[in-house]
């Protein structure tokens, strides 16, 4: 993979060399083409490129995508390229989404506690730390145009036919770690899932050309 010029923590660079593209199904690479055609498009023509991802109560699937998009895109230097987050209701960032990235070396900071917390989450030392609660899409929070919808959950995607401002709409749907909460294999699947959405995401930056 080629190195950026945006240091990412050591650990973090240690996760990112397991990831194994010749692992992604021929089908999965084929619903992540429209994503990697959108941020071309934006790269090609030197635009910003905004990315929401959009699941139903923005405390799983969506974060995850959010952080390790911004991270993939700054470890393949990709420029101008901001994530983000929400959901169709707010709820709140799951503590175990915060954890599983804190566990492969993100620096997560707790900036605000109650029922809808706010996370500080960084993936290097001089990088801007994204910002994690729960929102809805269209929250003040987002980018309000020109920006790329990618439902993160099939209800999310059933429930959002039309997301204004949305230049283009992508479905790439993961299966919900919330299945495993309260159970022994918790931690596992949610790193299980958390590595598909960083592997997949991955993928789609390593086939920008800059």
């Amino acid at each position: 993979m080629n190195q950026s010029n945006t240091a990412v923590f050591h650990s973090i660079e240690n996760e990112i060399r397991s990831f194994q593209f010749g692992n992604i199904p021929p089908e999965r690479k084929t619903i992540l083409q429209p994503l990697i055609e959108f941020i071309q498009e934006k790269v090609s023509k030197e635009q910003e490129t905004r990315l929401n991802f959009i699941c139903t109560h923005n405390s799983r699937r969506s974060h995850l995508s959010q952080v390790w998009a911004q991270t993939a895109a700054a470890h393949f230097n990709v420029k101008n390229v901001f994530c983000y987050s929400g959901g169709t209701e707010a709820t709140a960032l799951f503590p175990m989404a915060a954890k599983t990235l804190e566990q492969v070396g993100f620096e997560v900071q707790l900036l605000s506690k109650g029922k809808n917390p706010v996370y500080s989450m960084k993936y290097g030392a001089n990088a801007h730390p994204i910002i994690g609660f729960s929102k809805t899409y269209d929250d003040s929070f987002n980018p309000q145009s020109a920006f790329a919808a990618i439902l993160t959950c099939s209800q999310a995607d059933g429930a959002c036919p039309f997301i204004a401002g949305a230049e283009k709409r992508i479905p790439i749907t993961f299966e919900d770690p919330k299945t495993f909460d309260n159970t022994p294999q918790q931690e596992e699947k949610y790193k299980e899932r958390s590595i598909q959405i960083a592997t997949e995401l991955f993928y789609v930056f390593s086939q920008i050309k800059k």
